[in-house]
C-alpha cells in the first residue's frame, strides 16, 4: 500500500481548510455584508476580500493556522484502522512545512515548541466507527483567539432551557470582539462536562445555515441568533447587526442532578474540510 501517497492527501486535506473557506460560510458572510452598514460593513468587506486572496494565492487565510483537530470516521471493514493515527501525525508535520503552518504547540509546563504541530495527544483526534471499509476524515484547524471563549456550565437542572440559553448568551456578550466574529457557535447539551464541550465543538462541523433535525432544538437555535446579534456587538467587535452567522446546538442525556453546558467558539474562519480514504488506498478531498 502507498501509504506516502495517503499523506499527500491528508496534506492536501489541510490545505485545503487553511486556504479555501466552506461555501456555506462565505454565502453566510456575504448576507451579512448586505445588511450591515459603516464599519461593519467595512470589516466584512476585508475579511470577503482575504477569503478571496487566500484561494488565489493558496496561502493560510489567518496567520494563526490553529490546532489541527480532526474527527474520524473508520469502517469497520478498512484495512487501514492501524495505520490513521500515525499518518495524520506525519502529514500534520509534513503540512507545516509545506503549506506553510505556524508552529503552535507548546508544552504547558517547559514552554518547548516542537515546531511542527504535533505534541501530547496533539493532533487531537475524535473516533467514530462506522460500517463499511472507507476513513471519512473532517479536519478543522481551531485558532487560539476563539478557542480561549469556549466554556463549561455546570448549571443546575432547575434553572432548565432558559437558563441554559440565559447562559450561552451571556458568555457570547462577555467575549465580545475577542473571537474575532461574526462567529459560529456551537453549544453541547448534557452528557457530563467532557461530553459537553466535545458536542459543542462537533458541532461546528454542521454547515453554515443547517438546523437541527429536532425542530424544537431548531427554533432555540433560530432565537438565540437573534438574541445574540440585538447584542450589536457586530464584526470584530466594532458595531453592527451580525455577531454570529450561526448556533448550532447537540445534545446528550443527562444525570438528573447535573446540567453540563459547553460552548466552543469559531471565528469567522470557520475553517474546515473532508476527505475519504478507500480500502484500495485511493482518496478524495471534498
Amino acid at each position: 500500500m502507498d501509504y506516502e501517497n495517503i499523506k499527500i492527501g491528508i496534506v492536501q486535506l489541510i490545505k485545503k481548510a487553511e486556504t479555501e473557506l466552506p461555501n456555506d460560510v462565505i454565502i453566510a458572510l456575504k448576507q451579512a455584508y448586505k445588511i450591515e452598514e459603516g464599519v461593519a460593513k467595512t470589516q466584512i468587506d476585508a475579511i470577503l476580500k482575504n477569503i478571496d486572496l487566500a484561494k488565489k494565492t493558496k496561502r493560510p487565510m489567518c496567520q494563526d493556522t490553529g490546532i489541527q483537530t480532526f474527527f474520524i470516521e473508520v469502517g469497520i471493514k478498512s484495512p487501514h484502522i492501524n495505520k490513521v493515527k500515525d499518518l495524520i501525525i506525519d502529514s500534520v508535520k509534513k503540512a507545516t512545512k509545506e503549506i506553510p503552518l505556524r508552529p503552535n504547540t507548546v508544552d504547558p509546563f517547559t514552554h518547548e515548541n516542537h515546531k511542527d504541530n504535533t505534541g501530547d495527544h496533539i493532533p487531537y483526534i475524535t473516533w467514530d466507527y462506522i460500517e463499511g471499509s472507507d476513513i471519512l476524515i473532517t479536519v478543522l484547524p481551531k485558532g487560539g483567539g476563539s478557542e480561549n471563549m469556549s466554556r463549561l456550565g455546570m448549571l443546575k437542572p432547575g434553572v432548565g432551557i432558559e437558563g441554559v440559553k440565559d447562559f450561552v448568551i451571556e458568555e457570547i456578550i462577555k467575549a465580545g470582539g475577542n473571537p474575532c466574529p461574526p462567529t459560529i457557535v456551537g453549544v453541547g447539551i448534557g452528557g457530563g462536562a467532557d461530553l459537553a464541550l466535545k458536542l459543542g465543538k462537533k458541532s461546528l462541523l454542521r454547515p453554515v445555515g443547517n438546523r437541527h433535525k429536532d425542530k424544537n432544538i431548531a427554533s432555540i437555535e433560530e432565537e438565540l441568533i437573534k438574541r445574540i446579534n440585538d447584542s450589536g456587538i457586530g464584526p470584530m467587535g466594532l458595531g453592527g447587526k451580525t455577531t454570529v452567522l450561526d448556533v448550532h446546538i447537540e445534545k446528550a442525556h443527562r444525570h438528573p442532578a447535573s446540567l453540563p453546558v459547553g460552548i466552543a467558539v469559531q471565528c469567522w474562519a470557520n475553517r474546515r474540510a473532508k476527505m475519504v480514504i478507500h480500502s484500495n488506498g485511493k482518496w478524495e478531498v471534498k
